[in-house]
């Protein structure tokens, strides 16, 4: 089983579904997972986990985004996207808005208001769920439910370009934030309306837009049997996180999930140090804290999981296991 995460650039027309489906194709493979629907107009960095990587799917949904948007102002849609039914138009420049005609001043000082927590109502069209059923399911029966708000980050917002009645910005957003509800809201704050254009995500987490490819560049690497190349280690989402290595004897014990003491620990390192060479490292690093999450690797390197240092007990008990048996099975058979 192939284990790991690509970067995947989801380009406009595929959901994240097709992508997945794709993938599975290309590499063979049932068990993929993505992590974060992208609407199939929108385009950008979607994470695709494999294997026992996708245990992981749902914290990389957790991590802090960074979209490039379009706002159209002026128009206000069902979908609160271009692709919308129109609900209503008002022209920016009119002097007749409740606020008067848009500037860019005015324009700039709204979005600016935006950025820290703020109570968003997530749209029809979404596949949040009310009673069981998706709202977008709900909305094309032509239904519209109450929704209840929900409290987002929006960390920053850069203007990137304004020529009225359009604005290209670049929004840091905390998980859940919905993009396009973002634009309506800004648009209904300014008194004409307003909906999301274009959607570009350009980073989840440490993965960014440079290093995404294309469904057709995965497909010609793992032709060309270079897949090792862009798969991106399980563990490299942990980094932040010291590293501890058992004892060549003690490999068995979390091989099978079972907890670790001090002594039975090779070595330490922080997690800003990735260095294997070294073996003059305390077994444990003295800074480690009662409830701290490392991670823990056996004697040959093989990723095992995320354990929690039990103070109590002097051990480290394991939170979360990544280890492929498959690996440590091929091992064992080349010994």
């Amino acid at each position: 089983m192939i284990n790991g995460i690509l970067n995947i650039y989801k380009e406009k027309g595929y959901t994240s579904h097709d992508v997945v489906a794709r993938l599975r194709g290309i590499v063979g493979q049932k068990k993929i997972g993505h992590t974060g629907t992208l609407d199939p107009e929108a385009e950008g960095v979607l994470p695709v986990c494999l294997g026992r990587a996708t245990k992981v799917c749902d914290m990389l949904t957790d991590k802090d985004k960074t979209y490039e948007t379009v706002l159209l102002l002026g128009k206000t849609t069902d979908t609160q996207d271009i692709t919308g039914k129109v609900l209503s138009e008002h022209s920016p420049d009119d002097p007749g808005l409740p606020g008067g005609a848009v500037t860019e001043k005015s324009a700039e000082e709204c979005i600016s208001g935006f950025i820290g927590a703020y109570d968003q109502i997530p749209p029809m069209y979404s596949a949040l769920k009310v009673g069981g059923k998706k709202l977008y399911e709900l909305a094309r029966e032509g239904k519209t439910v109450e929704r209840k708000s929900r409290r987002v980050m929006i960390r920053d917002i850069r203007i990137k370009e304004i020529k009225l009645p359009r604005i290209r910005m670049e929004v840091d957003c905390s998980k859940g934030t919905y993009i396009r509800t973002l634009c309506h809201d800004i648009g209904g704050r300014l008194g004409c309306g307003g909906c999301m254009e274009e959607l570009l995500r350009t980073r989840v987490g440490r993965f960014s837009l440079e290093e995404s490819l294309k469904l057709d560049e995965v497909e010609q690497i793992v032709r060309d049997g270079r897949m090792e190349e862009i798969l991106i280690p399980t563990d490299c989402l942990f980094d932040e996180l010291k590293e501890l290595q058992v004892k060549p004897e003690y490999d068995a014990l979390v091989h099978n999930g079972n907890p670790v003491g001090k002594k039975q620990v090779l070595k330490g390192t922080s997690g800003k140090d990735r260095s294997t060479q070294s073996r003059d490292i305390p077994a444990v690093p003295d800074e480690i804290q009662a409830g701290e999450r490392v991670r823990v690797y056996d004697s040959r390197r093989n990723f095992i999981g995320i354990y929690r240092y039990d103070g109590t007990e002097g051990r480290f008990r394991p939170e979360k296991m990544f280890l492929d048996p498959e690996q440590i099975v091929t091992e064992r058979e080349e010994n």
